[in-house]
């Protein structure tokens, strides 16, 4: 892969190699981690790859080590690739005072407002630095091939991830082939959590907020260049009326005519218990898109 990158640790996994690396980061301007999974598939060529975006306060490893993807991913030959959720040791005074801003708490976004424009550059760093990294390759360590098929990835993500996945699909239509999220922050510019960060990251001014607020988006125009967008929610989420608010997208949607398949499930709530239930169906939609 890029100069410098440093193997942390990797696993046999499933027939593949779950792997867990650090490199340094032109855009962020710091050490960035990431996880990749690679099939058995990817030592014999290029495989899709699947980026996930994590939620608040998770990082490169959590996915990995709670979803339990690996093994329907190895049997449909899915890269899974896990960054970070945002830069970390940075330095920047209050960056560890709150659970849902700062470290921890990137929302997938360029901020513009001091301290945090230096660093917290995350939007850039998936859609532009982390592809180039993919597409780069790696031949070291247990993973013999790490090879990404060109123009073949998907978005997906938990919570802020969600927010995350389906906001830079929207607003990058050619980057991602399939996107789905999971628990998403549906309509951030109406919850605590986004109201909190982009004020932080972005200041006051509402119009530039709207510009990562997936309903926001979509009633502007915006639209998904993938299949259909697939969306789970628990019902039983204790932060679905207040935080994750799925029904303000779905309305965006059926009012655009956006095509977008939004599941709830009674009892499940916000945690990767339901993640681990729902995975396989998202695995397998992106791999419809992915490979076909």
């Amino acid at each position: 892969m890029a100069a410098g990158l440093e193997v942390l640790s990797e696993h046999r996994c499933f027939g593949g190699v779950q792997g867990f690396y650090r490199h340094a980061s032109s855009t962020i301007g710091l050490p960035m981690r990431l996880g990749v999974y690679w099939p058995p598939q990817a030592s014999v060529g290029p495989v899709p790859a699947l980026i996930f975006l994590a939620g608040l306060t998770c990082n490169e490893e959590t996915f990995a080590i709670k979803a339990g993807a690996q093994r329907v991913a190895s049997v449909l030959g899915l890269m899974l690739v896990t960054p970070d959720t945002s830069p970390r040791d940075t330095g920047v005074a209050g960056a560890e005072a709150a659970w849902d801003f700062g470290h921890g708490a990137g929302f997938y976004l360029d901020a513009t407002q001091p301290p945090w424009s230096r660093h917290w550059r995350m939007a850039s760093y998936i859609t532009q630095e982390l592809p180039a990294v993919l597409a780069q390759g790696l031949a070291q360590g247990l993973a013999q091939s790490f090879a990404m098929q060109p123009d073949a990835r998907g978005l997906m993500g938990h919570s802020m991830g969600g927010h995350g996945a389906l906001t830079l699909a929207l607003r990058h239509p050619r980057l991602f082939k399939s996107v789905s999220a999971i628990a998403p922050i549906a309509a951030p510019m109406q919850a605590p959590w986004g109201v909190k960060a982009f004020s932080g990251y972005l200041g006051d001014d509402r119009t530039a907020w709207a510009a990562h607020d997936a309903t926001a988006l979509v009633q502007a125009g915006a639209r998904f260049a993938a299949p259909p967008p697939l969306i789970d929610q628990g019902e039983a989420d204790k932060f679905l009326a207040e935080q994750l608010q799925p029904e303000r997208l779905q309305a965006a949607c059926n009012n655009a005519g956006v095509a977008l398949h939004l599941r709830r499930h009674a009892g499940y709530d916000h945690g990767y218990h339901f993640i681990a239930s729902v995975i396989d169906d998202h695995l397998r939609h992106h791999a419809a898109a992915l490979i076909g």
